[in-house]
């Protein structure tokens, strides 16, 4: 029976004519392996991960394998992109029983889901000391049936040390400027002097550690700096297209991993658009380079990952055809012109929410900075995006669907991070359109995913996990994205700033004090964090500038003085930059955003409004003297 082929999941499809008899994720597969008396595979990969297509082609490709598979198991098929808290579940797990922890997971667990053993990527011959797939499920078989009570006695133990595990606190005081700085130092020792980036092989972008790194001050900004143009630079980055790939398994950043990830682009594209704006921004030729990378990672995002629906993919293959034979990378090392003849890379076009959210909180802070038709068309994209996910993945009860792909949305739920994700980019679409029912949303957002004790996802945890005790809490560390506590933070922070209240500036420190005793001492794993907690510890900088409202069969031209200030705004060095029209302030302010009320084009000209935690300096009108308020502090 093919049960994967009507799958939401571009991964679960790519399974369905595998002779493996597999499940998706739910009760079923649970109940047939109790039924039948047999263990749990539970296989977690995603579509655009090579070693999995690898062992798919070489395991479970294989009809010997398959047979065996279906005989002595029950096998399970999860996408870790439409599933991430089973991902989490089982990859702690894994950590039990092996220190490589990746991805394709392959782990073995009783029918109540409970794992016993556990690996990733195994060969169809054993290889140093890597022990053969087949070899691994007889050995697991043989176990079953003759030590079945020790399988327990191991599965129950995991289990039990993950739950206890999970309540281990990491709180503490939120860091200040001398434990920020230490931080910043503790990346800086770690910096790769010759090649860029931190420590050796594989080296990761870690775009969230280099978003730390800009906002918290002159030194961590140029270490920033030379990090991305040594990224840009580097085979990291395709320099047709513009995108980056997802991390390089050589120090000097080549022989990359060739998928392209939306969270990698789109969180890289952020970090440059910050470095792009402030007093002290890049000299003029590194600001150059900078900005061509941006543009670069830009056009990526609109250009290859974005639907026609308006979404954004998840990802871009590793794989290709190049001639009519099956490459990884092949496709990246031709012209442009060369790549017109030949099949791109498939796209893993499954949108979710979350990272969505991300690409349009990019491309909307990028065009606000960048200004200009480019920066238009840019918001534009932002905007696209946000419409197409509002319209399919918002519920009518104002929860979140976390996957669709072609118009079907999926059944699993919505997590912390879509919530915080989604909730972030949509403040950032507001402030680059001047349109306040994106944050009106994304404040109902935060709304629904806050409780007594801080942030939960609306949804609950994903059910099969919960009822079998298997549920982690959201986890704090992050990689190569915001935790989702980070990301809930992070929104209310911006809530507050925007003037919806002192209580999300609660919400913000107090989650941020969940993680801060660890946070500083890992700065490579709380980059994320770390970010936020600079922003809570540094002055509070809000700008909005207002300029009339356009006048019906007016001349089109833009009055010099209105493009010198607009110009300034965008690139002022602010927490928050609003540019808006008398029209759009006034419906922020009805919409409870106190920063904007009051805010006009005072006697019809363009107006500054340079605020410091809601104290706001008179309003200036031309964008010399608001330069001279940024001198000023």
């Amino acid at each position: 029976m093919n049960r994967l082929a009507a799958a939401l999941s571009p991964y679960l499809r790519s399974h369905a004519d595998n002779p493996v008899d597999w499940y998706p994720w739910g009760e079923a597969g649970f109940a047939a392996a109790r039924e039948r008396d047999v263990p749990v595979l539970v296989s977690i990969g995603y579509a655009t991960c090579h070693w999995c297509h690898v062992m798919a082609r070489e395991s479970f490709s294989d009809p010997a394998v398959a047979a065996y598979l279906n005989e002595h198991f029950v096998a399970i098929k999860v996408d870790r992109e439409e599933h991430p808290d089973v991902d989490a579940s089982y990859l702690a797990a894994a950590s039990a029983f092996t220190k490589q922890l990746g991805w394709p997971l392959t782990a073995f667990a009783t029918s109540e889901g409970r794992a016993f053993y556990a690996g990733t990527y195994f060969p169809p011959r054993a290889v140093q000391g890597v022990p053969a797939f087949m070899d691994v499920l007889v050995a697991v078989t043989d176990a079953w049936r003759e030590r079945r009570d020790e399988l327990d006695e191991t599965a129950g133990a995991v289990a039990e040390a993950l739950a206890a595990s999970s309540v281990a606190s990491t709180s503490g005081a939120l860091p200040g400027a001398v434990e920020l700085a230490g931080a910043v130092s503790a990346l800086a020792a770690d910096e790769d002097r010759v090649h860029g980036g931190f420590g050796g092989a594989p080296k990761f972008p870690v775009a969230p550690v280099l978003d730390f790194l800009v906002a918290s001050g002159a030194e961590g900004r140029a270490l920033a700096e030379r990090t991305l143009l040594a990224m840009g630079r580097s085979p990291l980055r395709d320099p047709v297209e513009g995108g980056f790939f997802r991390y390089a398994t050589r120090a000097d950043w080549s022989e990359p991993h060739y998928e392209r990830m939306l969270t990698d682009n789109a969180l890289l594209l952020r970090v440059l658009a910050e470095l792009l704006t402030g007093a002290d921004a890049a000299g003029s030729a590194s600001r150059d380079e900078l900005g061509a990378l941006a543009a670069g990672v830009a056009d990526f995002l609109r250009e290859v990952m974005q639907l026609s629906s308006g979404g954004f993919a998840s990802a871009q293959d590793s794989e290709s055809l190049v001639d009519g034979a099956r490459t990884e990378g092949g496709y990246y090392a031709l012209t442009r012109d060369e790549r017109r003849s030949q099949p791109p890379p498939a796209l893993d076009d499954k949108v979710l929410a979350g990272w969505n959210g991300l690409a349009i909180g990019a491309l909307a802070r990028f065009g606000a900075v960048l200004g200009g038709s480019d920066g238009a068309a840019a918001v534009e994209s932002a905007r696209r995006a946000a419409d197409a996910v509002l319209a399919l993945h918002l519920r009518a009860d104002g929860t979140l669907v976390r996957a669709s792909l072609g118009g079907e949305v999926s059944g699993a739920v919505a997590t912390l991070e879509d919530v915080g994700m989604l909730a972030g980019g949509l403040i950032d679409l507001a402030l680059a359109t001047g349109a306040a029912s994106y944050a009106v949303t994304a404040r109902a957002l935060i709304d629904g995913a806050t409780t007594a004790s801080g942030f939960a996802a609306p949804g609950g945890a994903d059910p099969v996990l919960a009822a079998r005790g298997l549920a982690l809490p959201s986890d704090p560390a992050e990689g190569a994205t915001p935790s989702g506590l980070t990301a809930c933070a992070d929104a209310a922070w911006r809530l507050f700033a925007l003037g919806a209240g002192e209580a999300y500036l609660g919400l913000a420190r107090g989650a941020m004090g969940e993680v801060a005793g660890i946070a500083v001492t890992r700065p490579i794993a709380f980059g994320g964090s770390l970010a936020l907690m600079a922003r809570l510890d540094a002055p509070l900088v809000q700008l909005v500038t207002v300029v009339p409202d356009p006048v019906p069969d007016a001349a089109a031209r833009t009055p010099a003085s209105e493009e010198e200030l607009v110009a300034e705004s965008r690139r002022h060095a602010a927490s928050l930059t609003a540019i808006v029209t008398e029209a759009q302030a006034s419906a922020f302010a009805a919409a409870g955003f106190e920063l904007f009320e009051g805010r006009t084009a005072l006697r019809g000209a363009p107006s500054a409004y340079r605020c410091a935690s809601f104290v706001c300096a008179l309003p200036v009108h031309a964008s010399v003297d608001l330069a001279a308020l940024a001198v000023l502090g």
